[in-house]
């Protein structure tokens, strides 16, 4: 995202043309209505509009225009020839940079609603202006937005796959194991630990594939390509209603491409028909 936006924490002192805003109903975001693509108002204010917002934060320039996040009030309705949308909906576009964006926009503003106060000694808290982070003005603690990292493992067993489905998942889809890593953990034994929490086998060889932001709730995912070491898969009914290993030739429904999941699966397959070619 960072060839086509600029993240800014200082708003500009005087907007003359319209900037792109990202207004929130808890975790539902404006669009305008009708037209196949998803597009969030573009307005100098959204007073303008009718839109009334409770917070408000700058995000920079997306494409050269100014970006905002607010906030509108619970029971808000959408103002004529404008709808009100889930989150992951605009996540899906085929726009993944704008997706993302509005994903920042979400946790940023989610973030400033829920630090109004100290959470050390109840005070009120403050907005800095030369960064993204709020201030008690009692204490004086900073606090910045939050955000929890999760391992994302595709594991590998010669030409098979480690897939699986968590309980509420799309129908016959499944995707790779993931987790949120604790307190004190690297990055590479909070993975360890995951996949031995959740399915009982060892794995070995991790290398690094990417990184994605996701909003739900303020997640960094960091997704790794790991190698089977050990073990009798054993699903944890606690975590998961299946995992099992699938040859790359003949795998189930896998998640949306958007998802970094996907971009882990994808490439992995891509390497399996490099090493064992396709079955003749």
């Amino acid at each position: 995202m960072t060839e086509r936006f600029d993240p800014q924490v200082v708003p500009p002192g005087d907007v003359t043309e319209p900037a792109l805003w990202f207004a929130f109903r808890g975790t539902e975001v404006l669009v305008l209505a009708g037209g196949s693509d998803l597009a969030v108002p573009s307005c100098r204010d959204p007073e303008e509009l009718g839109i009334a917002t409770l917070r408000r934060s700058y995000l920079g320039r997306f494409e050269g225009r100014h970006c905002y996040a607010c906030e509108m009030p619970e029971g808000a309705t959408a103002p004529a020839g404008m709808r009100l949308s889930g989150l992951r909906e605009l996540l899906l576009r085929d726009d993944a940079m704008l997706g993302a964006l509005a994903g920042r926009a979400f946790q940023i503003i989610e973030w400033d609603r829920t630090h109004l106060y100290c959470g050390a000694c109840g005070a009120d808290t403050e907005t800095l202006r030369e960064e993204r982070a709020r201030r008690c003005t009692r204490c004086a603690r900073v606090f910045y937005p939050r955000v929890s990292p999760v391992v994302m493992g595709l594991v590998t067993r010669r030409r098979e796959l480690l897939l699986a489905r968590k309980p509420g998942y799309a129908p016959g889809r499944y995707t790779v194991l993931t987790g949120f890593v604790e307190p004190g953990e690297t990055l590479e034994q909070g993975m360890a630990r995951e996949v031995r929490e959740e399915v009982g086998i060892e794995i070995t060889g991790l290398d690094y594939h990417g990184s994605q932001p996701w909003p739900f709730p303020h997640s960094l995912v960091i997704a790794f390509h790991a190698r089977y070491a050990g073990g009798e898969v054993r699903p944890d009914p606690a975590e998961l209603e299946d995992a099992r290993w699938f040859d790359f030739e003949a795998l189930p429904s896998l998640p949306e491409p958007i998802h970094i999941s996907r971009r882990l699966i994808d490439a992995t397959i891509a390497r399996l028909k490099d090493q064992h070619g396709r079955r003749a």
